[in-house]
């Protein structure tokens, strides 16, 4: 009997033995999976199955980007050297000097006749003006009508079948929403980038005259300038215009032209040729603690204080005396300087407009007239600011 178990215990050993070579030299021969016989090179992988056609990735921005994309496009400028043929300029310079400069920018086609929206400094100076757009057509664009004052102009452009951008609510955006920013930064072709609204109402910041910036930290590098800034569904937010930077690229401090504001002045632009904005002819400051115990201003009163009148202007002929303090314009309150310059452009010229003004605790109830605001002087662009 111990005879038996031995060879017994002996037989299930070499049995051991040969299923641990086989299954570790030749696996397939057990079927337990590696190459099928006669393969060579064979490994296994694992693959994600595919997705069902036409559902986007959870979280994806696809369809925004399929809907807004289209109808954004990238400028192409070229401008002549004003003093190429200044002969000491020449001389200095070379005859180098004879070559065009070239510059480059995006825009938005917001209507099916051709209107394109862009930033005044893109095309500011500009001999030649190309539009190319997403599916590769390029074509010439002329210049409908700028404003410095906003940094907004219009061009026009002639071709069929033009995809259009569909205007959202810019008022309605709040801090922490997700947006998108789509132009041609460094001429590298169309690029979308993504980030949240930063911060809403921004001014004070020298960049343009009426400053009402939506903030993002979505990418905007040169050649955005133009470009869109549109919510998760596609829709038109702001045009791109300035960013924050200290090494010309971004630093996630961008600036963007509310909608709402950018259709007013294309529409005057497309119906006047220029923006015709109202004006007062006074010289505002924003109203502080100490100034309001200067001249007798209630605590909690809201205002502007005007600390210059120009003679003769449509401020001075109704009574609006250095001193005064502006609450409110047209039954609308107004807080800043950036306030104020709102409401006063937003008044038709030769219309009469109520002001309530604040003189020594006194509540005065005036009419003004604005008149049409002169003409901006050309704006200096900054490098940080494309």
């Amino acid at each position: 009997m111990k005879r038996l178990w031995l060879l017994f215990a002996q037989a299930v050993t070499l049995l051991l033995a040969a299923y641990f070579v086989v299954a570790t030299l030749k696996p397939q021969w057990l079927g337990r999976g590696g190459p099928m016989a006669g393969s060579t090179g064979a490994i296994s992988i694992l693959e994600a199955p595919p997705a069902p056609a036409g559902q986007a990735v959870p979280g994806s921005f696809s369809a925004a980007v399929k809907k807004a994309a289209p109808a954004v496009v990238s400028i192409n400028t070229t401008a002549r050297n004003p003093y190429g043929n200044d002969p000491w300029f020449r001389f200095f310079f070379g005859d180098r000097s004879d070559q065009p400069q070239a510059g480059l920018g995006s825009g938005v086609i917001m209507s099916p006749e051709g209107y394109v929206l862009t930033n005044n400094h893109v095309v500011e100076g500009a001999d030649a003006i190309e539009v190319v757009l997403q599916d590769a057509r390029r074509t010439p664009a002329k210049v409908i009508g700028t404003d410095p004052e906003s940094d907004l102009a219009v061009l026009k452009i002639d071709l069929d079948k033009l995809p259009v951008m569909t205007l959202g609510d810019s008022d309605a955006l709040q801090v922490g929403d997700q947006v998108l920013a789509i132009g041609n930064p460094f001429g590298v072709g169309q690029t979308v980038t993504s980030g949240i609204v930063s911060a809403l109402g921004r001014n004070q910041l020298g960049i343009n005259t009426f400053e009402n910036f939506i903030q993002t930290d979505a990418a905007i590098n040169p050649g955005n300038s133009g470009g869109a800034l549109t919510d998760i569904h596609g829709n038109l937010m702001g045009v791109n215009t300035a960013i924050y930077s200290r090494s010309g690229g971004s630093m996630g401090i961008g600036f963007a032209i509310p909608v709402s504001i950018a259709k007013q002045v294309m529409e005057s632009i497309v119906t006047n040729g220029r923006v015709v904005r109202g004006w007062i002819g006074v010289e505002p400051t924003d109203l502080t603690p100490e100034l309001a115990e200067t001249f007798g201003i209630k605590a909690g009163e809201q205002g502007v204080i005007i600390t210059g009148v120009l003679n003769n202007g449509p401020a001075g002929q109704a009574g609006i005396r250095p001193g005064d303090v502006i609450a409110q314009i047209d039954g609308k309150p107004v807080a800043s300087v950036s306030a104020l310059l709102s409401g006063v452009s937003a008044l038709k010229p030769g219309q009469a407009a109520p002001f309530t003004v604040l003189r020594r605790g006194e509540k005065l109830e005036l009419k003004v007239t604005p008149a049409q605001r002169p003409a901006a002087a050309p704006r200096q662009s900054l490098p940080s600011e494309r």
